[in-house]
């Protein structure tokens, strides 16, 4: 027996959640979709995690709209998993329940010093330029050298957005308050810190070239840091992004005339942290050099070299937060799944319960792995779907969720930033106060009631 009309849950409307909803749409056309957000406004990820200056990417909430807009999706903003609703009562409320709630957590970095004042994790400093609704007003841009450690894209994404000059960013939704602060920050130098070698570092190729594209910043490369080793040599004979990236550090190593710039970007390859330095707050950050062996594994040389931060910037990963409810592995930080289907701990999937993104896999990827992860939850879904019983579903369980912001609240609040934007001449000026983007939401509602 197959069930013909399927009602689905969807927790986390992100690019994940989203891309979920679409191939389901495509995949079961007489489906209804019910697409969970804990926060005000959807998009998730690209709305909350991509920097300001990179409008490019968030031209992706085009796409997502299209898809939210489909009168077949309900969206339920401002819903938060495990205390307005549970899990158990969207299983009982839905044929199906998709989790797809992405990755919000720092991973720990576990050396000494890591918890002094000046510490911080890039997702927290993330959620705060990009105006999170959970994320504090202020942010403490005291010091003039901080230290950013990690290979791969956030951390571009944080020196860069550190040593930015606030005017450069008067253009994108940046939020007022983010804007005056960055103004304020007496920062000279940010020394950016791989462990890796050239030919192994994570960051794409684009990326790494925008550190050189600011104005008044200046990128300063060691000659010594890029020198091929056997093991380099290799990977850039294999591998163009990689021989890319390695041309564009070894020709920042042999510039003239740079350091001159008010800010200036320091790029260490080959450098692993060893403790953070200080008392009552980061001093200093020590480093030891690492070498690749033979099969390209980076090793510690024993070599220590000690520089001078007020603050450290840790972007060596994200986590997932366990969803209240579900089945969580703590040491992979994903659910545990067959292909989609979440599992107990017996490894027996758990009728009507699957999970997609960052959750699922782990944060790794970008938007094409998300769209083909989602397709393969939603394929098994739906194959499920085709075989299951009729689901007794208890419309009864769902009753009591209030204060959802549905689609026409989010345009609401879109229109509110966009007007906001106008008087800028900007596209928009993102909201940032919940209750702000609350009461945006609500306020042709309460217009009606009182009319």
């Amino acid at each position: 027996m197959s069930i013909l009309n399927p009602r689905v849950a969807i927790v986390g409307a992100g690019p994940a959640g989203i891309y979920a909803a679409d191939i389901l749409l495509g995949l079961a056309p007489t489906a209804s979709i019910d697409l969970f957000e804990k926060l005000p406004a959807p998009y998730g990820l690209v709305r909350y995690g991509v920097a300001p200056d990179h409008p490019r990417i968030r031209k992706i909430t085009d796409a997502l709209h299209d898809v939210i807009s489909d009168p077949r999706i309900r969206l339920r903003c401002n819903v938060d998993i495990g205390t307005d609703i549970t899990i158990d009562e969207l299983r009982a409320a839905y044929d199906g329940v998709i989790v797809a709630t992405g990755a919000d957590l720092d991973v720990r970095l576990d050396i000494p010093g890591i918890d002094l004042p000046g510490s911080f994790g890039a997702a927290d400093f993330v959620a705060w330029y990009d105006g999170h609704p959970d994320a504090p007003r202020s942010w403490p841009l005291t010091a003039e050298s901080v230290a950013v450690i990690g290979a791969g894209n956030v951390a571009l994404d944080v020196t860069r957005i550190l040593a930015v000059h606030a005017p450069a960013l008067d253009h994108t939704d940046t939020p007022d308050h983010v804007l005056a602060q960055l103004g304020a920050s007496p920062l000279r130098d940010v020394h950016l810190f791989a462990r890796r070698g050239p030919a192994d570092v994570r960051f794409s190729a684009l990326e790494l070239r925008e550190l050189a594209a600011q104005h008044d910043v200046d990128v300063i490369v060691d000659p010594q840091d890029v020198v091929l080793d056997a093991h380099a040599e290799r990977m850039i004979t294999q591998f163009s992004q990689r021989r890319i990236i390695v041309r564009t550090l070894i020709e920042w190593a042999e510039r003239g005339n740079v350091g001159t710039a008010s800010r200036r970007i320091h790029l260490h390859l080959r450098q692993r942290p060893v403790r953070l330095l200080g008392d009552a707050g980061v001093t200093g950050i020590e480093m030891e050099r690492t070498a690749s062996d033979e099969l390209g594994r980076m090793v510690g040389t024993g070599e220590l070299l000690r520089y001078d931060v007020g603050a450290v910037y840790r972007a060596v990963g994200y986590r997932s937060t366990p969803v209240p409810g579900m089945p969580f592995d703590a040491d992979a930080g994903v659910v545990p799944h067959l292909e989609g289907r979440v599992t107990d701990d017996s490894g027996t999937p758990i009728p009507r319960l699957y999970a997609t993104g960052w959750i699922k896999r782990g944060p790794v990827g970008l938007i094409g792995s998300t769209k083909s992860d989602a397709a393969q939850t939603v394929t098994h879904l739906v194959d499920d779907l085709g075989t299951a019983e009729a689901n007794t579903r208890e419309e009864t369980a769902i009753a009591h969720v209030a204060g959802a912001v549905d689609f026409d609240g989010w345009l609401r609040i879109d229109a509110a930033e966009r007007a906001a934007g106008a008087e800028r001449g900007r596209e928009r000026t993102k909201l940032v106060e919940r209750a702000e983007m609350l009461a945006h939401a609500a306020h042709e509602q309460a217009a009606e009631a009182s009319g």
